[in-house]
């Protein structure tokens, strides 16, 4: 019982965080931020995937599972796991994506601020009509 109500404070937890970033997004700061992620991915319906897959599509996708991509074994392993693409999970994986799939290709060091990520999120979820 007491994992139990761990686990829902911790859910509790990102909900609460997400919304109070969410109130203060900044498109204009996920645009810039989205620059360095552009020598890998991009953003298109239909775009190109580059060293990185494109990102169209990314939430709600199982990860390492975009057709046509060559992903790392730990990545592939992860959406093995079950790992989805969410705000929630983007949330924890940019802030160092290398913890997050340990052997992961992808060679970004990550966003520390909370507030760069939620930027950088809501910019990818309005660039691909998720919002």
């Amino acid at each position: 019982m007491r994992a139990f109500h761990a686990a829902l404070t911790a859910i509790a937890l990102v909900f609460s965080v997400s919304a109070a970033l969410a109130d203060e997004v900044d498109l204009a700061a996920g645009k810039k931020i989205f620059a360095r992620c552009k020598a890998c991915h991009t953003l298109d319906e239909g775009g190109k995937d580059g060293i990185g897959p494109n990102l169209h599509g990314v939430f709600g996708r199982t990860a390492g599972t975009k057709e046509g991509v060559r992903y790392s074994k730990a990545m592939t392993a992860k959406g093995e796991e079950g790992l989805v693409w969410s705000e929630e999970t983007l949330m924890t994986y940019l802030e160092k994506p290398a913890a997050m799939v340990p052997g992961t290709s992808m060679a970004f060091p990550g966003l520390k601020k909370p507030e760069e990520r939620a930027n950088l999120i809501a910019y990818l979820k309005h660039e691909t009509g998720e919002e």
